[in-house]
């Protein structure tokens, strides 16, 4: 239900084709309710020449039966039009003959409750004003208080029409939605949340009148990008905001530049994220599978239909790549041409201005757009990059991976521990310097050690609402239950590093191979085919003891190079099997 708070903003004429912005006409999203029409529909051909002779853009005439011999194979099936059904279905769009393959939840309900126990007295509170925004499931209006606290403030109101609200999933984003903001606000970069109500034809949400226009129409006004250090303080407030929402468990799900409002036309205006209307809650072990957002933001893990926060990086990165250069990291005339650059093109860094630009910008950009979900960086843990660290004094938050890390690193055997404690001791300054502040965060003792007892108590320190509804508490309460003992700083270091990220990094190879000759001189030792299966939690099956035997020297019976890579993975018999 996209809330729109700005109305569109047409392109300078001296961008050129190739470097379009989001807001233009070509703008493709996959969800309906954000109120962007795209320019060519979702059904039609690309209005690109097509590379094959009898397709539609190519002649007026189609033969019934395409040349046996071509050049080239026909191009993979779109996901876009099964993408496109799913979001159909899901706020009630479909034509009434229109043939689907319904899903269970998905089905539209007779006699729908649209009663969201919401106060009933709007119009005595509130007076509307006139319209700053519309989407295609509502509209969002400047207002004035009428009464109490907020008699005389000025405030944005999003009314929800009720008829619009077709399907149960419909309902429940509304109702999501005003849960989210409600136990949400107070972030200094987050729309503020005052009230909302309800009558018999709509449901209005009082927030913040942030009057400072989009994040896309200043993009547009400076030509089309920042300077790096005008980007550096954009992304160091959106992260801000994203760390803290993923924490207690809120993805976003539809991060873009019309989603972030400056709340006065002041230089130097705050930053506020806003729409949380396709937001939902997330436990850190369980991953979501509706697919929603808008198309050049989405992230390729959400078309796979399996995805957490780590989305939500992905959307940080493209607008970080447009920040910085003034064009989309991927761009199509149709949204399966964008799906497919999604899934498998990558970003080009080599024309301009990338080669001018700072080694660190760079580097930040690439390790939020990395296709593996797993090596992305967090938003805390992008706050502490070297491109942005020393250039604000935002608070770094604590860290919902640390505390998964943290638990796998308890769960291992001591071989791996000795493992990943050779890794930790290669790590540079800045991720070390991350590593002390989320230590730091737990609370250690005046000993310097941390108990399960710390990362239970650090997360009450900050809970709301929202991580009580998204059961990260219940996640938090697990891994303050192991009994692991105690954890120093450079043990907590250890536990505390993903390996998947440092893959990522382009010096990967050099932190692996340093680990391992540490690992030769302090932790390897002479170990058994029959002794490393059940600390891999392998099964003792023939096949894959033929495979383990890669693992171990025949020289001296120690882990190779090979067995000390897959060793750190922890790999399991489940990941084996998969392979």
């Amino acid at each position: 239900m996209g809330l729109c708070h700005g109305k569109p903003v047409e392109p300078p004429q001296n961008l050129s084709e190739t470097s379009v912005l989001p807001g233009d006409n070509n703008d493709s999203t996959l969800n309906s309710f954000t109120g962007k029409t795209p320019k060519f529909s979702f059904y039609s051909p690309s209005p690109l020449p097509s590379a094959f002779k009898n397709s539609p853009a190519h002649s007026t005439s189609v033969p019934s039966t395409p040349l046996r011999f071509l050049k080239r194979p026909f191009p993979p099936p779109s996901p876009a039009k099964h993408i496109k059904a799913l979001l159909a279905r899901r706020h009630g769009s479909l034509k009434p003959n229109e043939p689907t393959i319904p899903e269970a939840s998905e089905c539209e309900i007779i006699g729908l409750d649209k009663n969201f126990g919401l106060l009933k007295n709007f119009n005595s509170h509130y007076g509307l004003e006139d319209e700053v925004g519309r989407g295609h499931f509502g509209y969002t209006c400047a207002a004035k208080g009428k009464k109490g606290n907020m008699k005389g403030q000025d405030v944005a109101v999003k009314v929800i029409p009720k008829s619009k609200m077709t399907t149960a999933i419909a309902i429940e984003d509304v109702r999501r939605e005003v849960k989210i903001l409600r136990a949400l606000t107070g972030h200094k970069n987050l729309v503020q949340f005052y009230d909302a109500f309800e009558d018999e034809e709509n449901v209005y949400v009082v927030m913040e009148l942030c009057e400072g226009g989009e994040l896309l129409d200043k993009i547009l006004a400076r030509g089309g990008k920042y300077s790096e250090e005008d980007a550096k303080m954009v992304m160091v407030q959106i992260l801000s905001v994203v760390a803290y929402c993923h924490l207690q468990g809120v993805v976003h799900r539809d991060l873009k530049p019309e989603n972030f409002l400056f709340t006065s036309n002041d230089e130097h205006s705050t930053l506020k994220a806003i729409d949380f209307g396709l937001s939902d809650y997330v436990k850190p072990d369980e991953r979501l599978n509706d697919i929603v957002g808008s198309a050049y933001y989405v992230a390729p893990e959400v078309l796979h239909r399996s995805y957490g926060t780590e989305a939500d990086m992905w959307s940080i990165g493209v607008i970080a790549y447009i920040l910085l250069c003034g064009s989309r990291p991927f761009w199509s005339r149709t949204e399966s041409g964008i799906f497919r650059d999604v899934l498998k093109a990558d970003p080009s860094f080599d024309e301009d201005p990338w080669p001018s630009l700072s080694s660190n910008a760079v580097d930040f950009v690439k390790r939020l757009l990395n296709k593996d979900y797993r090596k992305r960086l967090t938003a805390a843990q992008a706050l502490c990059h070297p491109w942005l660290a020393g250039n604000h004094t935002m608070k770094i938050p604590l860290d919902m991976i640390v505390y998964k890390l943290v638990k796998a690193y308890t769960c291992s055997s001591s071989l791996r521990k000795a493992a990943l404690r050779a890794l930790a001791r290669t790590l540079s300054v800045p991720q070390l310097t991350y590593l002390r502040e989320q230590f730091q965060l737990l609370g250690p003792s005046k000993s310097g050690f941390i108990y399960p007892q710390n990362f239970k108590t650090a997360m009450s320190k900050i809970s709301t609402d929202a991580m009580k509804d998204s059961r990260v508490q219940d996640y938090v309460n697990m891994v303050s239950s192991l009994q692991f003992g105690k954890l120093d700083l450079e043990e907590f270091c250890a536990a505390a590093t993903s390996v998947h990220q440092l893959e990522g990094m382009e010096t990967w190879e050099q932190h692996a191979r340093l680990a391992y000759e540490l690992f030769e001189k302090d932790g390897n030792r002479p170990i058994k085919i029959e002794e490393l299966a059940p600390e891999l939690g392998l099964s003792p099956s023939v096949p894959v003891h033929v495979v383990l035997q890669d693992w171990i020297r025949h020289s001296d019976g120690k882990l190779s190079f090979l067995g000390f890579i897959r060793l750190l993975h922890g790999v399991s018999s489940r990941a084996y099997h998969k392979a």
